[in-house]
């Protein structure tokens, strides 16, 4: 993937994993394992494309802010059920909209002849959610490639991807 942004295309995919329905999505870079783990891992680098954390991940638990959608967001309380660094991280949270319902998130990396895969995957359990969560993580995965390849984060506009990736992942993950 490249730095630069045209018009972004809706990269998600329907995985099910356990019998669960998850929105998949994959993203490449030309580094190693440990920087692309960094990337997603270290608040001064999560800063640059989605948002910060704070606390000790050792306990099993963070407070996590979305800066990238205002610097006022609330914090997050941010579930940590498994760390393999630098290969797997899976996360749980309370539904920002809705604190009965769970959100999960799984982070696997691989490396290949010096080229890093992220696979991120989302637990969507209706098709309403699909319809925002997957262009939101989209939008929030091609602004990590920016930051992680110089190119221009403020360059990638939200409204490029919502609503107009909605009818597909509604269609992809019906």
């Amino acid at each position: 993937m490249t730095a630069t942004n045209t018009t972004p295309t809706p990269t998600g995919r329907r995985g099910d994993r356990d019998g669960t329905a998850y929105v998949v999505f994959e993203r490449t870079f030309a580094a190693p394992i440990a920087d692309v783990w960094a990337a997603v891992t270290e608040p001064e680098r999560l800063v640059r494309w989605i948002g910060t954390w704070a606390g000790d991940p050792a306990s099993g638990e963070i407070a996590f802010r979305m800066t990238a959608e205002a610097e006022d967001a609330p914090e997050e309380k941010i579930l940590i059920d498994e760390c393999h660094e630098p290969t797997r991280l899976v996360m749980r949270s309370a539904r920002p909209d809705d604190h009965t319902e769970v959100w999960s998130w799984q982070i696997d990396l691989s490396e290949a002849d010096g080229v890093t895969t992220l696979t991120f995957a989302q637990e969507v359990c209706d098709l309403t959610l699909a319809e925002s969560v997957g262009p939101g993580w989209d939008y929030y995965l091609d602004r990590m490639v920016a930051a992680e390849t110089g190119g221009d984060v403020a360059a990638i506009d939200f409204d490029d991807y919502y609503p107009e990736f909605a009818a597909y992942y509604r269609a992809e993950l019906s």
